[in-house]
């Protein structure tokens, strides 16, 4: 293809779809952005805007207001000592698992290792296997509930040590995990970890932005989190933090170069920059306010009314916390997938079916087992979903 008018005019034209419709897409909404928000996409969207303020550090620019959010704000939102703002919450754990790495002298072919839990996102892997570092992973988690539990966390690191002849690095929380929506026991998963005297890292990724989370009083060393998927901003942009800013690990953490004094090496100088941390920022209050506990008390309060909702049909399964802790949720849907057996349209009726009613995030071909969100629906339109859940099943009924 040459790269003349014609064939670049498709960029021209790029819409998304269902921007009208009710999302119960576990990826999507804790990411959608705030009016206040999209104001700030359209004035900072250009490459330099932010960069044009920059005298040397982006993290220190004091108008924009970027240095009061990310070293007093953010740190005092996320109970640490001191944060950052990065290019998504991967980036975050690998300038965490590098800087540990280098400075123990175990990258690379002297590799040290990690202790993950087994639904750890696959962000985490490649996050730890780009800093040169091995995982060890707790047991698999069963069915139906698919907890971590504390002593798997003491099983794993033990096994580890056994295996390798030393301790991890790091241990590594997922909180809540990204398929069944479990919240695990961190405080005193810490405690264990400690005990050895082993860092622990959160990541919340689903948990920071939309739920109350203080690093320091679950006990962990550090905390990443992910602005574009929960807390209101365009990406990729992500959070991190460390509870204790005068530790080593913070030294090695934050290091200067030696080529340039003012530019931390970890984070590669600067990190997000333009739109990304400027949504972020715009969102902030409304990610402040959405965390208060009653708030959040009433999305786990709406994730369980729908949950109740599909489990009284008979036709659904829920995987995971019992009750649920989260807004996202794992259900096995036998009667959807009976459906998709016997009908022409086959396993992509019911992504048809939800387009109709004006329903998104159920991928297109699922019907066995789906993941879903209700973070941020509401109840009116939970009970819609649900109603449309139990009409499409009556309609099938007698195939």
């Amino acid at each position: 293809m040459s790269l003349d008018d014609n064939s670049l005019q498709m960029f021209q034209f790029i819409k998304r779809d269902a921007l009208d419709s009710i999302n119960i897409d576990p990826l999507q909404t804790g990411g959608k952005l705030t009016d206040a928000a999209k104001d700030a996409l359209l004035e900072w969207g250009d490459g330099y805007s932010v960069c044009d303020y920059c005298g040397g550090v982006l993290d220190l620019i004091k108008k924009p207001p970027i240095e009061e959010f990310v070293h007093k704000m953010l740190p005092e939102f996320l109970g640490v000592g001191a944060a950052r703002v990065t290019n998504g919450a991967r980036e975050s754990k690998f300038a965490i698992y590098h800087s540990l790495a280098m400075a123990s002298g175990q990258s690379g072919p002297k590799s040290g290792y990690v202790v993950m839990d087994s639904l750890a996102h696959y962000s985490s892997k490649v996050a730890a296997e780009r800093a040169g570092l091995d995982i060890v992973f707790t047991k698999p988690a069963e069915k139906p509930d698919y907890l971590i539990r504390p002593h798997d966390f003491l099983d794993a690191i033990e096994a580890g040590i056994s295996e390798k002849g030393k301790k991890p690095l790091a241990v590594q929380i997922t909180y809540p995990d990204g398929n069944y929506g479990n919240l695990a026991n961190v405080l005193e998963i810490s405690k264990i970890a400690h005990e050895y005297e082993i860092p622990v890292l959160l990541n919340g990724a689903y948990s920071v932005g939309r739920m109350p989370v203080n690093a320091k009083q679950l006990g962990v060393d550090f905390i990443v989190g992910s602005g574009h998927k929960s807390m209101a901003a365009c990406g990729p942009v992500g959070v991190m933090g460390i509870v204790d800013a005068d530790s080593d690990y913070a030294k090695n953490l934050f290091q200067k170069s030696k080529y340039n004094k003012v530019k931390e090496v970890e984070l590669l100088g600067c990190t997000s920059r333009g739109a990304p941390i400027m949504t972020l920022m715009a969102s902030f209050p409304e990610i402040v306010r959405r965390t208060k506990p009653e708030n959040w008390e009433k999305e786990v309060e709406n994730a369980r009314y729908f949950i109740k909702r599909l489990e009284d049909t008979g036709k659904f399964i829920l995987y995971g916390q019992k009750p649920h802790q989260h807004d996202l949720i794992f259900f096995e849907a036998p009667g959807f997938y009976s459906i998709s057996e016997k009908i022409k349209k086959g396993r992509y009726f019911l992504y048809q079916e939800l387009k109709e009613k004006k329903i998104h995030g159920i991928k297109p071909g699922l019907t066995k087992n789906f993941k879903i969100s209700t973070f941020g629906v509401g109840k009116e339109n939970l009970k819609y979903v649900a109603d449309t859940f139990e009409e499409i099943l009556k309609k099938y009924d007698e195939i």
